[in-house]
């Protein structure tokens, strides 16, 4: 059995969270910036068993897609002509932003760390998971 892996896809930097070999356990993983995300997922990959990536799907209230869509549908085009193996699934992403910024407002106690946007990208990215796997 492989990993799921979540993808909060970004136009500058993309959060990555993943589970257990399992799929029992899920945790915030890294950041990435996303000129490099390929490149992670090459060298990611040569270690670890990813049966499924779930890439955030940006929605507005309206139903329709955001600008980030566009870029979003050619990374996996490009990540499946690679990867053709690990199956693409997509999950809605609305407020796991929000979501992010106010569960580290509760849980981490240093300023400077709550600000981090690497930080709120790896939980949005854990949001997704969550969702993903029915947790929330």
């Amino acid at each position: 059995m492989g990993r799921i892996m979540a993808l909060d896809f970004g136009s500058k930097r993309c959060g990555l969270a993943v589970t257990d070999p399992l799929q029992i356990i899920a945790t915030p993983l890294t950041t990435v910036e996303t000129a490099k995300l390929q490149d992670f997922f090459d060298e990611y990959l040569k270690n670890e068993t990813v049966d499924c990536l779930v890439i955030g799907e940006p929605i507005r209230n309206d139903g329709t897609p955001t600008q980030l869509e566009e870029k979003i549908q050619k990374f996996i085009e490009s990540f499946q002509k690679k990867h053709s193996t690990i199956k693409i699934a997509r999950q809605n992403e609305a407020y796991t932003s929000q979501m992010a910024t106010e569960a580290i407002r509760f849980s981490v106690k240093s300023r400077k760390k709550r600000q981090d946007k690497s930080l709120i990208d790896k939980v949005s990215a854990f949001i997704i998971l969550q969702d993903y796997m029915g947790w929330s």
